[in-house]
């Protein structure tokens, strides 16, 4: 399948890498050269300018998954569908608000093309492990992208269609908030253990135990534990933790809809204080394992 991917950042270089390595035929854009010519190193066809994507497919519909952060995405769809020829599938990829999803799909739908959301997760590791993907929109599209959908899931990965345009990043917001809630139960519990009567208790030798068939068992306590083996005080980490969206869009949701989130609030006010300076252990923990898990930097920074 000839696929163009526009954005080859953490998640993006590696969805295009992985695509290339599963035989398709990848078109790499990005706005700066560096990873163009890094996805040329792999295989990929080189598009430094949005034009060069059009080229590469002669004419033809395009199909075209956009990874780029939610706050440029109009601005970025705008330019394409300039661009784009008629027939094509336009994919977003990123983590949108899916409250614009809708807009969005009728304004491709207008230009003569389709929107698919996916919302996307896998972190820096979906490339060994698979990515989970979650779609939404038109579902001849969707039919019509499984064979890649089927490569970057390889070896532990999937995909699902959830319904009209707006449902994958739907399902993929509630995913990243529920995310925010067992961070933040996990980095509470290993405070407790390193602040508590006993003072000298191996925190990574707690989360290896932990990790070896026990009710809490999960990919984030194993990153944890690995966090800790490696820098047991959690030394140059800053303690202030990003947040990225969508926590913030699932309680404005669920507030319209009159569903209390009180675990996932209070995680998502714990971000918002360590901003302002309220830092400690379970805080640099938190970003320590989003350094684990999603390459993201530890002074809290996107």
């Amino acid at each position: 399948m000839k696929i163009a991917i526009s954005g080859l950042g953490r998640m993006g270089g590696q969805i295009a890498q992985k695509l290339v390595e599963g035989g398709h035929d990848v078109v790499a854009h990005n706005r700066s050269r560096g990873p163009v010519d890094e996805a040329a190193s792999y295989g990929a066809t080189s598009a430094y300018e949005k034009h060069d994507v059009i080229s590469a497919f002669h004419g033809e519909p395009i199909v075209l998954w956009i990874m780029i952060p939610a706050d440029v995405i109009e601005a970025e769809l705008t330019s394409w569908l300039e661009i784009l020829p008629v027939g094509s599938i336009v994919i977003d990829g990123g983590n949108s608000d899916y409250r614009g999803d809708k807009a969005r799909a009728d304004r491709v739908t207008a230009s003569g093309s389709t929107l698919l959301d996916i919302g996307t997760s896998g972190g820096v590791w979906g490339y060994e492990n698979g990515f989970s993907m979650m779609v939404g929109g038109d579902a001849a599209a969707y039919q019509r992208f499984i064979p890649a959908l089927e490569t970057l899931a390889i070896p532990r990965g999937g995909h699902q269609h959830f319904g009209p345009s707006g449902t994958g990043h739907y399902v993929k917001m509630v995913h990243n908030a529920i995310e925010y809630g067992m961070m933040q139960s996990l980095a509470e519990g290993y405070r407790i253990l390193k602040e508590g009567p006993y003072p000298d208790i191996d925190l990574a030798k707690a989360g290896d135990i932990w990790q070896q068939s026990s009710v809490v068992t999960s990919w984030l306590n194993d990153l944890t534990r690995q966090a800790l083996h490696e820098n047991p005080t959690l030394d140059n980490i800053s303690g202030v933790v990003a947040e990225s969206g969508e926590a913030r869009w699932t309680l404005e949701t669920a507030n319209e809809l009159g569903i209390p989130m009180p675990a996932i609030q209070a995680s998502f006010d714990v971000r918002l204080a360590s901003q302002k300076g309220e830092v400690n252990f379970a805080t640099k923990l938190l970003a320590a394992m989003r350094s684990k898990f999603g390459g993201h930097n530890i002074d809290g920074k996107q």
